[in-house]
Order: structure tokens, then C-alpha cells, then sequence
């Protein structure tokens, strides 16, 4: 990536992430929930947010559609628009996480390099990085389609769709698989939460 940002300089604050975590009583660190359209990555990480801020934990979803509200609203769906995509929310999600927010992501992320990318950015931060591969079959997800994205790209009038006639690349090694086929919401949320125990970040 090309940087055109000159004469800057970092600044550290009084305040480091110790003091951050010591205050919230656990550990900043981002959940990536992965996987096609409709496999239950955004049902899965608001109930897993809602869990968590029940038990006191500071938690907060960045979802694929909200954020393209906003702070994404001027990228589209090609590759390249993709990978910006990400590349921002791979930024402020870790930004979060070094703020000591338990921060989800709730992406489809098509493309395994992507993901890595935010592993990487993560892990040289040292911030712990959770990948959740919803490892949900296409046909259950088509079955579901809660917005009609699926019977759109069928029918040739959605191009570009991740699973039709777009890629996508499952993750390799993720810390957890989740099908939502399988599970209930409330279900895998535990598994999630289960993991971030084992991790200490709570």
C-alpha cells in the first residue's frame, strides 16, 4: 500500500493498555466472525455482545452492513473494494482492542489474505486475534436469505456475490468452527465465550 502521510509522529498517552484492562477487569482482544451471507456471523456476534455486556464485559459489534453506513459507504463489492474493506475494519478493530473492548467483526471476508492481514496487524500489536469460521452450508444460507441476496444472484441481477459467482475462502486454521445449521445462537455463543475464558481475556 502506497502511504502519502507525511510528517507524522506517534504519541503515546498516560494512559497504556494495562490501565485500560485493569479498569474493565478483562482483556481487550477482536473476535472475526467469518462466512458467507446469511450463515449467522451478525445473529451470532450480537448475541455474544449481549452475553458479554450482561456479564459486564465492554463488548461491540462492527457489522459489515452498518459500517458500510458510514465509514465504508464509498466501497463497493469488487475485489479491490473488498480488500479496503477489510483493510479498514482490520484498523479499528484493533484500535478497540487496544482501547480493551472485546471487539467483534462481523464480515463476510471473502479472501483468506484479507484475514490474515488482520491476524498479522493484530498479533504485532500484541492483541489477541480470534477467527470464528461460520462454516454454514451455502444451500442452508440460501434457504434463510433475509434479504433476498441469494435468489438475486441467481437470477443474474446481483453480481459479484460472494458464493455465486464471487469466492470465498475459507479459513485454514481458525481458533473456531460454527455451524449455525447445527447450533442455536445462544448455543454457539457459549462456545465462543468458552474460548475467550481459555484465552483469559475474561
Amino acid at each position: 500500500m502506497e502511504i502519502r502521510a507525511t510528517n507524522i509522529q506517534w504519541h503515546e498517552g498516560h494512559v497504556n493498555r494495562n490501565d485500560r484492562e485493569k479498569m474493565l477487569k478483562h482483556r481487550g482482544a477482536t473476535i472475526w466472525f467469518t462466512g458467507l451471507s446469511a450463515s449467522g456471523k451478525s445473529t451470532l456476534a450480537f448475541t455474544v455482545e449481549h452475553a458479554l455486556m450482561e456479564q459486564g464485559h465492554l463488548a461491540y459489534v462492527l457489522d459489515g452492513d452498518n459500517v458500510r453506513h458510514g465509514l465504508n459507504k464509498n466501497l463497493g463489492f469488487s475485489a479491490v473494494d473488498r480488500e479496503e474493506n477489510i483493510r479498514r475494519i482490520s484498523e479499528v478493530a484493533k484500535l478497540f482492542a487496544d482501547a480493551g473492548v472485546i471487539c467483534m467483526t462481523s464480515f463476510i471476508s471473502p479472501y483468506r489474505a484479507d484475514r490474515d492481514n488482520a491476524r498479522k496487524l493484530h498479533e504485532e500489536a500484541n492483541l489477541t486475534f480470534i477467527e470464528v469460521f461460520m462454516d454454514t452450508p451455502i444451500e442452508v444460507c440460501e434457504q434463510r436469505d433475509p434479504k433476498g441476496l441469494y435468489k438475486k444472484a441467481r437470477a443474474g441481477e446481483l453480481k459479484q456475490f460472494t458464493g455465486i459467482d464471487d469466492p470465498y475462502e475459507a479459513p485454514l486454521n481458525p481458533e473456531l468452527i460454527v455451524n449455525t445449521a447445527q447450533l442455536s445462537p445462544a448455543e454457539a455463543a457459549i462456545q465462543v465465550i468458552g474460548l475467550l475464558q481459555e484465552r483469559k481475556i475474561l
